[in-house]
């Protein structure tokens, strides 16, 4: 069956969207990263719970996702959240870097998916730091062109991105 390089094998490829998964559910990364390690400890531990009728994706997320609603029912987290209450940190916004991965992630989709004039007006202007000025000079048109161009890219990433809901990103 499964054996410890398999496992590693397992470990590599499922690792990261198990790790998001658990952190939509308890929303504090240290957490979901022990909740992973425990689903694959007790995956190893108890291979022959797993009979290959399903994917072996739909397993792991269903035990991350029982792993994760149970650390919500726990005492551990009931602590943690009463800690929070009273003694509240400066910083009580933890601000996970793989959602806000994600998040850029799909703002860049939105930008490749924008016609090329549209998108190289985008990325000089905001990636690049360059002025409008800079941008005309570059693309040898001018300047109300550059504008134009920036305005309809900004409506039509608008229109790509509506109906999204930003966790991290929005709230910088």
């Amino acid at each position: 069956m499964f054996n410890i390089n398999n496992l590693k094998e397992l470990m590599l490829h499922y690792t990261e969207p198990l790790i998001r998964l658990a952190y939509y559910y308890v929303k504090d990364l240290q957490a979901a990263e022990d909740i992973v390690q425990e689903v694959f400890i007790k995956f190893y531990h108890n291979e022959n719970g797993y009979e290959e009728r399903g994917e072996l994706k739909a397993f792991l997320t269903t035990m991350t996702v029982n792993k994760s609603k149970d650390y919500l029912k726990s005492w551990t987290y009931k602590k943690v959240q009463l800690q929070n209450k009273i003694f509240p940190s400066a910083n009580t916004r933890n601000k996970d870097e793989l959602v806000k991965k994600d998040e850029r992630a799909i703002i860049g989709e939105a930008i490749l998916e924008l016609p090329l004039k549209q998108r190289e007006v985008l990325i000089y202007f905001y990636f690049n730091e360059m002025t409008i000025a800079e941008v005309s000079h570059i693309l040898s048109v001018p300047e109300g062109t550059v504008k134009t161009r920036l305005r309809r890219s900004k409506d039509l990433l608008r229109g790509k991105l509506k109906g999204i809901e930003w966790e991290v990103l929005l709230n910088e």
